[in-house]
C-alpha cells in the first residue's frame, strides 16, 4: 500500500514538472518572438533610412546631371560670378525651367552664385538646390544638395573656366569678304588639309572665290553665302582637283556662321612707351623699341630697321617698310573695324623678317609682353599689304583688308584674318604656306570668349 501511494506521489511530481518545463518554452519562445519582432521593425526602419537617404543621394546626382549640362561649355563674358550668373540664367530660361531663381549673394561684391529649389518629384518631394562659389580666377567649386524631406545629401565638382577663341581659328585663312586668287599663287598644305582650310564669309558678294591663272588651295573651302558661286579657272585647283569636281568635293555652301573673333588692342598699348612723330627720322638704319607712332606721321622706314617689342600705331597713318625690315614682337594698329579710314594703310613692301615676342631679349621691359605669343599683326580697320619678300610670319595676321603680291610668300604660323567685306587678295607669285600644327589656340590681342569645362576628376560626396 505504501508503494503505491509513492508511485501515485511521483506522477503527480512528474505533471507538475512538465507544466513548469512547458511554461519556461513558453516564456522563452514568446521572448525570442519580441526579439525577432523588434530586430524585423529596426531593420525595417534602417532600411526605409536608405532607402531616404539614397533617394536624397540621387536627387543630388539629378541635379549634377541638370546643372553640368546647363554649365558645361557656358559661354561667359568674362570670369567672373556675374558673368556666370548671367550667362547661367539666359542657358536655364532656354531650357525651359520655370520659377528657377539664379541669384547672387551680394550683387556688389559677391561670392557666391545661388540657383533656388528645383523639384524634381514634387509628390515624393524631391528637391535640389546649387551654390557655386569661385575658388581661384580658373576654377568655379558647384555644391549641389539633393533633398528627400528633411533628409539631404551633397556632391560637388569643379568647373574650369577655359578660354576659346572661336571657331574662325580653325581655319587657315578666313575673311568675312570674298577671296581673290591671280596668276602663280598657292595656299599650301603640309600637315593636314584643316591647316590650309578657307573659310569665305561674302555676304556682301555672291562671287565668293575666283580663281585665275594657275591658282591653288590645297585644302577646303567654306562659303558661308547661300546664293555664293565660285569663279574657278581651267588650271585652278581646289583640294588637289580642277573644274567641277573641285567645287563639288571641296567647296561647302550655305554654311553656318562663325564669330570673327574680337580685336583687344589695350593688351599691347601699354608697352609702347617710346614715341614717333613728324620730329622723329625713320630714313636709314636704325633700332626701335616698344614705339608709338603718332596719328598722321605717316613714316617711311627705308634702311635697315630693327624693331623689337610692340609698334603701336595710331589712326590715321599710313606706315611704309621699305627697306629690309626685322621685327622681334608685335605690330598693332587702332583703326575702326566698323568703318575703316582709306588713309590707314601698312604696306610692306621691303624685305620682312619676323620672329614671336617670345624671342625678346631680357630686359623688364619684354618680361610681361614675352608671354603675350600667337599674334603679329592685329590691325582693325587698316589694309595691309605684303609685296616683299618675307620667309616666316610667326603669328595671326588679321586687318582690315589684306593683300599678298608680287613676290610675296614664306611660311605664316598660324590664322590669316580679313576683318573687311572688301577681298582678301593673293596675287602674282605669292605662296603662303600655313603651319599651324604648332600654333597658339588662343593668340593674344583678341577678346577670346570664355567656357565652363566640367574636371571629373574633383568629383566629391559629403553629408549634411
Amino acid at each position: 500500500m505504501s508503494t503505491y501511494r509513492r508511485k501515485r506521489a511521483d506522477s503527480q511530481c512528474r505533471k507538475g514538472m512538465a507544466l513548469l518545463i512547458a511554461m519556461i518554452f513558453l516564456a522563452v519562445f514568446s521572448t525570442l518572438g519580441v526579439a525577432v519582432m523588434s530586430m524585423s521593425t529596426v531593420n525595417a526602419q534602417v532600411a526605409n533610412n536608405h532607402r531616404q537617404i539614397n533617394r536624397a543621394f540621387e536627387s543630388a546626382l539629378s541635379g549634377l546631371d541638370i546643372t553640368r549640362y546647363c554649365l558645361t561649355d557656358l559661354p561667359v563674358a568674362g570670369s567672373d560670378l556675374e558673368a556666370v550668373k548671367n550667362a547661367l540664367t539666359s542657358k536655364m530660361s532656354a531650357a525651359g525651367f520655370e520659377n528657377v531663381v539664379v541669384s547672387l549673394d551680394d550683387p556688389d561684391n559677391p561670392t557666391a552664385v545661388s540657383v533656388s529649389s528645383v523639384a524634381i518629384n514634387s509628390q515624393a518631394n524631391l528637391s535640389f538646390t546649387s551654390v557655386i562659389t569661385q575658388v581661384d580666377s580658373d576654377t568655379l567649386l558647384l555644391g549641389i544638395t539633393g533633398t528627400n524631406g528633411t533628409i539631404s545629401r551633397q556632391v560637388n565638382v569643379n568647373f574650369d573656366f577655359t578660354p576659346t577663341a572661336g571657331g574662325i581659328f580653325d581655319f587657315g585663312l578666313a575673311t568675312k569678304g570674298p577671296l581673290e586668287m591671280t596668276g602663280n599663287v598657292q595656299i599650301q598644305i603640309i600637315n593636314s588639309s584643316s591647316e590650309n582650310s578657307v573659310f569665305i564669309e561674302s555676304l556682301n558678294d555672291d562671287e565668293a572665290l575666283e580663281m585665275i591663272g594657275n591658282s591653288q588651295i590645297q585644302g577646303d573651302v567654306t562659303i558661308v553665302n547661300p546664293n555664293a558661286y565660285i569663279g574657278i579657272g581651267s588650271n585652278c585647283q581646289i583640294g588637289g582637283e580642277t573644274g567641277q569636281d573641285a567645287v563639288n568635293n571641296h567647296v561647302t555652301f550655305n554654311a553656318d556662321a562663325v564669330e570673327f573673333p574680337t580685336p583687344d588692342l589695350t593688351q599691347f598699348e601699354q608697352f609702347a612707351t617710346n614715341i614717333i612723330d613728324s620730329s622723329v627720322s625713320t630714313n636709314g638704319n636704325k633700332s626701335f623699341e616698344n614705339i608709338r607712332i603718332v596719328a598722321s606721321t605717316d613714316p617711311v622706314f627705308n634702311g635697315n630697321v630693327n624693331i623689337t617689342g610692340v609698334v603701336y600705331i595710331e589712326s590715321p597713318n599710313h606706315v611704309v617698310f621699305s627697306g629690309t625690315t626685322t621685327i622681334i614682337g608685335v605690330v598693332i594698329a587702332e583703326g575702326d573695324m566698323d568703318a575703316p579710314d582709306s588713309e590707314d594703310i601698312l604696306d610692306f613692301s621691303g624685305n620682312l623678317n619676323c620672329q614671336s615676342v617670345s624671342q625678346l631679349p631680357q630686359g623688364s621691359q619684354f618680361d610681361e609682353l614675352r608671354e603675350m605669343t600667337g599674334t603679329f599683326i592685329l590691325a582693325p580697320g587698316f589694309r595691309v599689304s605684303f609685296s616683299g619678300n618675307f620667309e616666316t610670319l610667326t603669328g595671326v595676321i588679321a586687318a582690315s583688308g589684306i593683300t599678298f603680291d608680287g613676290n610675296a610668300r614664306g611660311t605664316i604660323t598660324n590664322a590669316v584674318i580679313n576683318y573687311s567685306d572688301s577681298p582678301l587678295a593673293i596675287a602674282g607669285n605669292s605662296d603662303l604656306i600655313i603651319v599651324r600644327s604648332n600654333s597658339v589656340s588662343n593668340p593674344s590681342g583678341f577678346n577670346s570668349s570664355i567656357e565652363l569645362v566640367f574636371s571629373p576628376g574633383s568629383y566629391g560626396e559629403s553629408h549634411l
